[in-house]
This record gives structure tokens, C-alpha cells and sequence, in this order.
């Protein structure tokens, strides 16, 4: 299928890595010009190449910190500078840190909301009018399933980022019909992440081998497996496309059947 998306513009913030790399390398490989953000400026080289080289459009890396107002402005002007506008906006930000509600204190949660919420509001706050001027203006929220049930440990997770949904429901009325804001709530992918976590269990003997740790990480779920990344990506390029076209205000879960709640 033609997503449509060729000679398209598009930023996707923290894309050097993760979900947001592959959200960016499915964006490219439908011909969208895409900027790529990251912290770290050799990953960030390294995920440009990679990503270049699987795309028809033009990559460009831009470092910045998401916590950091100044770096969204630059990012977001530096994107319409190098493309001449914005099509399609992907928000993506690292997870805070795991623990329990006892075990956090006032800085931890501050820190989360700037990491996850506010990282978003001063992006969308650079990005509204470019994607105003759009033909088919999109925001894409990467959030998580957490905020369709709590999960263990992660009461910032849990908590924070329903603030995030709130914001693409809110976004989805007040920016549209220019702009459609949709968001995708991710369970577990073979990102870098959870590869280092069960090698570390493979190294620790909780597992005879890297197989067997990840067939462990899927387990409850009906498909019976954990996601791909460009699985989420894909998706993400769908709902950045006139092909979704009348999908709006959406938060959609991609976690292969894992999830309890009806709605």
C-alpha cells in the first residue's frame, strides 16, 4: 500500500533509538524527509545512516535534550529550515525510572512530567502552526499501555503519562480539521532495551539462552510473543498518512492482545 507519504516532511523526537527510531526508519521508507533527535551524538549519527539508508527521502540528525525549551525550539525550526515546513509530528520520550510510590519523592515526579508531558507540550507549541499550513497535518503521540492499566512498579509511568493522552484527545478537537493527533500505547518490543535486560538475565543464569528470555517476555500475551519495533513504526507512518484519514483522537494499543481492559 502507498501511504502517500513521498517528499513529505516529518520530526520525530527521540528517534536515535527505540520505538522512535523505528517510527522515523518507517516515515523514511515511504519516501518522508525526516529529522531524527537524540541526547547522545554518536547514536544519533549511527541511527541517521542507518535510516538513510533504507529511505528515499532526506535524513537529518538534530541533538537536543527534550527537557530542554530551547532545544525544541531549535529542533522544530531546524526541521522547517532544512525541509520548509512540517507534515507529520511523532512525540516519543525515554520511560522514567521503575519504583514504587513510596520509593519517589517530588523531584522523581517532576522530572517525569517534564520528560513526558511537557517535552510534548513545548514541541506541539513549536510545531502547531507548520502543521496548521499542512495539506495533512498529523501529530502521533508514542505513549505506553500503561495508561490503560497500571503496571507494577511503575507508578510514574502509570501516572504521568495519562497527562499525554489528555493532550492528543484535547489536540485532536482543538487543531482539527488541519491537524489529526492520534496516539499508540506500546507493550513490550525487542527494543535495545529489553535486549540488554534479558541478556543480563541470560548472564545472571536465569536463562539458558537469549531465546529463551524473550519467549519468557511473552508470555501472557495471546499472540505469544513481544512486538518488532517497525511493527509500532508501521503503524505509526499508517496514521501519519491520508490513509487514515478519518482517524482522530485515537490512542491505540499495540500490544498484541495483552491488555484486560475493554476499552
Amino acid at each position: 500500500m502507498d501511504l502517500e507519504l513521498d517528499g513529505t516532511s516529518a520530526l520525530v523526537t527521540a528517534s536515535s533509538s527505540g520505538l522512535g527510531k523505528a517510527s522515523a526508519t518507517a516515515l523514511a521508507r515511504e519516501g518522508a524527509n525526516v529529522v531524527v533527535n537524540g541526547r547522545d551524538e554518536g547514536r544519533l549519527a549511527e541511527a541517521v545512516d542507518e535510516i538513510d539508508a533504507v529511505g528515499d527521502g532526506e535524513v537529518v540528525g538534530v541533538q537536543g535534550d527534550l527537557t530542554e525549551k530551547a532545544d525544541i525550539e531549535h529542533l522544530v525550526e531546524r526541521t522547517v529550515d532544512e525541509f520548509g515546513g512540517i507534515d507529520t509530528l511523532v512525540t516519543s520520550a525515554g520511560g522514567p525510572p521503575s519504583g514504587a510510590f513510596m520509593d519517589t519523592d517530588d523531584e522523581d515526579w517532576y522530572e517525569a512530567f517534564d520528560l513526558l508531558v511537557m517535552s510534548a507540550v513545548r514541541t506541539v507549541r513549536e510545531a502547531a502552526p507548520h502543521l496548521k499550513e499542512s495539506d495533512q497535518g498529523t501529530m502521533t503521540f508514542v505513549t505506553s499501555r500503561s495508561v490503560k492499566e497500571a503496571i507494577d512498579s511503575l507508578v510514574l509511568s502509570n501516572s504521568v503519562r495519562m497527562a499525554v493522552i489528555g493532550l492528543e484527545k484535547t489536540l485532536s478537537q482543538e487543531l482539527a480539521p488541519e491537524v489529526r493527533s492520534n496516539a499508540v500505547l506500546p507493550g513490550p518490543h525487542e527494543t535495545s532495551r529489553i535486549e540488554d535486560l534479558v541478556e543480563q538475565a541470560v548472564d545472571r543464569g536465569d536463562y539458558d539462552d537469549y531465546e529463551e528470555g524473550l519467549a519468557d517476555w511473552g508470555d501472557g500475551i495471546p499472540l505469544e510473543r513481544i512486538g518488532d519495533p517497525m511493527e509500532l513504526g508501521e503503524t505509526v507512518a499508517f496514521l501519519s498518512s491520508p490513509k487514515s484519514s478519518y482517524i482522530n483522537g485515537v490512542a491505540l494499543p499495540i500490544e498484541g492482545g495483552a491488555g484486560a481492559s475493554n476499552l
